[in-house]
């Protein structure tokens, strides 16, 4: 036990008065204020069993605090309580230790000057060596040892200060400087005290840290990565300018925050971001449609940053948070015909057929079943057109996914107010659930508000091969390669079509690829065959035969029909169908020959309704 581990467990104040107690068959001196029970209770344990040690005393390795302290006071001839006090035995020897003998003395003395001699050779030797802990003995026996002894005491706080500023950058040190304390020691003695186990193991660890004459290019770099910091966490100044006017729809995050995608739902560099702070002050949803003002991005961002937002939806931003969502609103069967028929154009055998087989009512959840090359995507445009013409309230929405680039080009200029949002075959899949997701989302925020909207999806089957490629796996495969978890968004998407009856509704007309010789095209249209309430089916042997719109009369139906009709034309359009069905059955054609008459018959007529006052006339009206 060297003498700086007694000063270090002891004390790093200033002496007041001094005690004696025996240390190693000799008298160190040990202030009596700091063996009072108050302040040997401040010390950790590693630092009271250090004084006991020195004290002569044997503490358990597992003795509590408590019982050390209790060691200390006693062996120090302390009362119990603590006061300071010596006991009588101690006070009455108070004199003995100070009459050392002068021979002891000296020899102490010689012994503390050659160690710091040998100290100062090392020091000069080697700049860079840790300052031992280990310092000359009988610190208290003359003052020249005593001035020493504070001087240490003065290094070793020096040191703690050093050490915790070395703290934080020793990772950064080569590795031969951390390493250097596991050289070889060129003086022996020197080298057996330093590889003693330390029992301060945190004065050990500072002490331990070389120490650099040539740090200061190390200072240096930690200087400038410091400001470095500072610069980065300085709070951006304030914008001066006038807020730029901006607007487009919320794409949020997982995180909370989100970016107004002011192209579309396409994300681009001019896309602004948007708070976590202002979507919980506003309540925003992802979808919404917001204008405001924002400011420039800085040098440090990438997108500019919305200031202050001035409607949501084309509503005041504090209204919306009141504002129901869709997955409370209550769904209903469509009880309302979206009229396709247009009075302009009486030829349009499209629209017309669709208006008596398969009607359209606001919140169907449509499925237009098509093999390839059967006209689908003119029947999609048809549909469209008339929705447009004669349902100017309704908002038409559509979306194609994985879709030939002029295919987009076309519909684009073929709609008068529709919006279209579209992702081509040569964008990734990722891209096209984005512009699905993003697409629905609109949507809904609308039929919150109590707004009809219309959907158009080209198409289901392309949509769920995307979420495919782009979710992840389950590790559950289905039959056709198909993931199981894969079919859940595109459900989802489809399943979001509704009547609602709190006001609004949202009506989906999708898609499904069939006969296209793929397992998995057959899989994902078995999957959302019973979730749709109607279905509009396409032949291949009628589009063969050059006849358009190419109507499987008899497939072709909606779920709750009546509630689309009037009642008296209900039993007109069953009388109809049977008749259709009597000709399909015949064999003769199949359902082209009962197609072709309900088209010839049709063209007789300027609408629907007198057509069907003529079916009503008798059992074979047609």
């Amino acid at each position: 036990m060297t003498r700086s581990a007694l000063s270090c467990g002891i004390s790093r104040e200033k002496r007041k008065c001094l005690s004696v107690v025996a240390y190693q068959g000799r008298k160190v001196s040990v202030e009596t204020t700091e063996l009072s029970r108050s302040k040997l209770q401040r010390k950790d344990r590693a630092q009271l069993q250090i004084i006991a040690k020195a004290m002569g005393g044997r503490p358990d390795a597992k003795a509590r605090k408590a019982d050390i302290v209790d060691m200390i006071l006693e062996l120090a001839g302390i009362s119990a309580d603590g006061d300071g006090q010596e006991a009588p035995d101690l006070a009455g020897n108070g004199a003995a230790p100070a009459q050392a003998t002068n021979a002891d003395v000296a020899d102490e003395g010689e012994e503390a000057k050659d160690e710091a001699a040998d100290e100062a050779e090392q020091v000069e030797a080697q700049h860079d060596e840790p300052s031992s802990s280990d310092e000359p003995e009988a610190q208290q026996e003359n003052p020249v040892e005593e001035s020493a002894a504070e001087d240490a005491v003065d290094r070793d706080r020096s040191e703690k200060d050093r050490g915790e500023r070395q703290d934080r950058d020793r990772q950064d040190r080569p590795r031969q400087d951390r390493d250097r304390q596991d050289r070889p020691r060129q003086d022996g003695d020197r080298g057996d005290r330093q590889d003693r186990p330390r029992q301060d193991g945190d004065r050990g660890d500072r002490q331990d840290r070389p120490r650099h004459q040539d740090d200061q290019p190390e200072i240096g770099n930690r200087r400038r990565r410091r400001r470095g910091r500072n610069d980065r966490d300085r709070p951006e100044e304030p914008w001066e300018g006038d807020p730029i006017a901006i607007s487009g729809y919320l794409d949020l995050r997982d995180d909370g925050y989100g970016f107004l995608r002011i192209k579309g739902f396409h994300p681009s560099k001019e896309d602004a971001y948007v708070s976590v702070k202002q979507v919980r002050q506003f309540g925003l949803r992802k979808g919404d449609y917001i204008t405001g003002g924002c400011r420039p991005a800085t040098r440090n961002e990438k997108n500019p940053a919305i200031l202050h937002i001035d409607s949501v939806n084309g509503q005041p931003p504090e209204s919306v948070k009141q504002r129901p969502k869709f997955e409370d609103l209550t769904p209903l069967f469509p009880d309302e015909n979206l009229r396709l028929e247009r009075v302009d154009d009486p030829t349009n055998m499209t629209c017309r057929i669709i208006d008596l087989l398969s009607p359209i009512g606001k919140g169907q959840r449509g499925l237009i079943v098509s093999p390839p090359k059967a006209g689908k995507t003119t029947i999609m445009k048809e549909i469209a057109r008339s929705i447009e013409l004669n349902n100017p309230e309704v908002h038409l929405l559509v979306l194609l996914v994985d879709e030939r680039p002029e295919e987009v080009t076309d519909m684009r200029r073929w709609l008068l107010r529709g919006e279209v949002a579209a992702s081509t075959f040569d964008r990734p899949a990722d891209e096209h659930t984005h512009v699905a997701e993003m697409t629905i989302e609109r949507a809904k925020r609308m039929v919150e508000r109590g707004e009809d909207v219309v959907i158009m999806l080209d198409g289901i089957t392309r949509l769920s091969r995307a979420y495919n490629l782009a979710a992840p796996a389950t590790g559950r495969i289905m039959s056709g390669g198909i993931d199981t978890g894969a079919l859940y968004p595109p459900k989802k998407f489809f399943g979001a079509a509704r009547n609602v009856e709190e006001g609004g509704s949202l009506t989906i007309l999708a898609t499904a690829l069939v006969e296209t010789g793929s397992r998995m095209d057959e899989v994902i249209f078995e999957e959302f065959k019973g979730t749709g309430n109607m279905e509009l089916r396409l032949d291949r042997h009628i589009a063969e035969r050059r006849i358009y719109p190419a109507i499987n009369v008899d497939a072709s139906s909606t779920r709750h029909e009546e509630l689309l009709f009037e009642r008296r034309q209900l039993q007109q359009v069953w009388k109809l169908r049977r008749v259709l069905n009597g000709l399909s059955s015949d064999g003769n054609g199949g359902g082209a020959a009962g197609l072709e008459l309900l088209m010839d018959r049709l063209r007789t007529f300027p609408n629907n309704a007198a057509f069907l006052e003529e079916v009503a006339k008798g059992p074979a009206g047609v």
